[in-house]
């Protein structure tokens, strides 16, 4: 018997450049790779928050993007990572910024969610968190790509818009979202984003779970996770229409490049961004999958 199910990833959002085009299946197949396997484990009977978790884990794995393995570089070429993981059940989350070494930070997120009593640890505190928990660390090489140097040599001012995320409905309906970013190439130290902030790039409650990629700050301050969830709780709108009406909304346009997805209490899954092109990948109650970058 198929199981009610439902699970969308994204790889980040912006501009398109020729790095993106020449390597174009080289993103869609490690898409396609999370997306299966995320599908896998909820067909098997996987929590939602389980099945974020461990789909994010394969995209930080990836080089391709920017997450875990493959994150951007500050202005000082060092990799800080940020991640947050929530389930939408029990309103519960975890969260790390400026983190460093940790092979996985949504794996340390969903520790610090799980093993204490906080929400949120930064810094020398995540690191520290994970080595107690023995989580695996990796040296400061393992993080970075010669893709993430040519950038960091290329641009004068922050850039790039590089996140990964995972939301999933369970067999039970239940919802979970997770986002994990190696941050803006050329940032300043310790600068942290959307995606570690609960609300903003990442957010689940009985709803909807979402997940959000493109300008940090601008999703900061439009509090956009927790927007769409508001719409539908609020004015009734269906999970779509929410999504479009915070990303593309015309009469109150975000100043910048942004996108979103979201699954719903009844599996209906959303894409929204109003750039070039946005990573992204599904798999529905109905078993249809999508792997797409570009609008189409």
């Amino acid at each position: 018997m198929k199981k009610n199910i439902a699970i969308a990833i994204h790889g980040g959002a912006g501009q398109d450049s020729p790095y993106i085009r020449e390597h174009v299946n080289d993103y869609k197949k490690g898409l396609k790779e999370a997306i299966e396997h995320g599908h896998k484990l909820l067909s098997k009977g996987a929590k939602a928050i389980d099945v974020v978790e461990a789909t994010v884990r394969i995209l930080e794995d990836n080089p391709f993007f920017n997450a875990g393995r493959g994150s951007a570089l500050n202005r000082e070429g060092e990799v800080e990572m940020d991640a947050a993981i929530m389930d939408g059940k029990l309103l519960m989350a975890g969260a790390v910024s400026m983190v460093r070494n940790v092979k996985n930070p949504i794996e340390l997120a969903r520790t610090v969610m799980h093993y204490t009593k906080h929400v949120h640890i930064a810094g020398e505190g995540a690191l520290k968190l994970a080595k107690i928990r023995n989580l695996e660390l990796q040296p400061n090489e393992y993080f970075i790509t010669d893709h993430q140097r040519d950038l960091l040599l290329e641009e004068t001012t922050p850039t790039g818009h590089g996140t990964v995320g995972c939301v999933a409905m369970d067999e039970f309906g239940h919802l979970a979202a997770a986002t994990s970013t190696g941050g803006l190439t050329g940032s300043l130290p310790g600068r942290v984003g959307d995606s570690c902030l609960v609300g903003a790039g990442c957010y689940a409650n009985e709803l909807s779970a979402s997940s959000c990629t493109g300008e940090g700050e601008l999703i900061i301050t439009s509090v956009i996770a927790h927007k769409v969830a508001m719409l539908m709780e609020l004015k009734n709108m269906r999970v779509q229409e929410a999504c479009d009406y915070v990303i593309r909304n015309m009469e109150n346009p975000i100043p910048g490049d942004v996108g979103i997805i979201s699954v719903d209490n009844k599996g209906r899954i959303a894409f929204s961004f109003n750039c070039q092109r946005m990573h992204r990948a599904s798999i529905d109650t109905s078993g249809k999958m999508v792997v797409e970058v570009y609008n189409v």
